[in-house]
């Protein structure tokens, strides 16, 4: 049966709900309280049969103690996306862009192998489930500005400051 787990935990940033499957891999997280909010990112083939709260283990821990301040409690999480080559390739350079060392949108393009494809690099961001493990948060524009993020852009800040400290 394919059953995941979620939780709630309180963050000094706000609620962060995570989606776990039965072999701990993250299906969707974020800056949420609202379950509903995080099933529609999970991609069809990865969508769970059935849902129950409870105990995240030792991922709970790591979103708990990243929060804290050890920002390398989220790096080594496994993450389950689906989607086309370039965004599942793009989704894990993500993953070894450093906490305190944000990367400009056209950079990430560039480590993903795709320097002229900017938007595409920003729709990988847009589009990634795994909110936290997946860090889209430190991509920004050319300029340094924020953009975006499904969380809004205050959380982002705050994660940005958590990290640069």
């Amino acid at each position: 049966m394919n059953t995941a787990t979620w939780s709630t935990v309180a963050t000094p940033i706000g609620p962060f709900t995570a989606v776990v499957d039965a072999e701990e891999h993250v299906l969707a997280s974020g800056w949420t309280a609202r379950l509903d909010e995080l099933l529609p990112l999970i991609h069809p083939t990865l969508q769970p049969a059935d849902l129950a709260e409870g105990d995240l283990g030792s991922i709970g821990a790591a979103i708990v103690r990243y929060h804290d301040g050890h920002l390398s409690a989220v790096d080594d999480v496994p993450v389950r996306q689906r989607s086309g080559a370039f965004r599942e390739h793009a989704w894990e350079v993500l993953r070894s862009v450093p906490a305190g060392a944000p990367v400009s949108y056209a950079e990430f393009a560039a480590k993903a192998g795709r320097p002229s494809a900017v938007r595409a690099a920003a729709a990988v961001c847009a589009k990634n489930a795994a909110a936290l493990f997946v860090p889209c948060h430190r991509v920004l524009r050319t300029d340094g500005s924020i953009g975006g993020f499904r969380w809004g852009t205050d959380i982002k800040h705050k994660l940005l400051a958590l990290e640069a400290a």
